[in-house]
């Protein structure tokens, strides 16, 4: 199995990093991030809109209906 390199100074960051990581994460400061919450609140207004799209989509059917007589879909 091959050996990896890294400096003494590059492992000691990446030690520091984790080291400090961990404990932000075990202190509860490692919630949603702040792009993670622009993407739940972008699906929750994606969803608003395709449920009011729906609901618009129905009533012009049932308008639609009314004003042609049944449809030939409904039978």
């Amino acid at each position: 199995m091959p050996r990896l390199r890294g400096s003494e100074q590059s492992i000691g960051t990446w030690k520091r990093q984790f080291l400090e990581s961990g404990r932000a994460g075990l202190a509860g400061k490692s919630g949603p991030s702040t792009r993670e919450q622009q993407l739940e609140a972008q699906v929750a207004d994606l969803t608003q809109a395709l449920g009011e799209a729906a609901v618009e989509l129905r009533v012009w059917k049932k308008s639609a209906e009314g004003r042609l007589g049944p449809s030939r879909t409904s039978r």
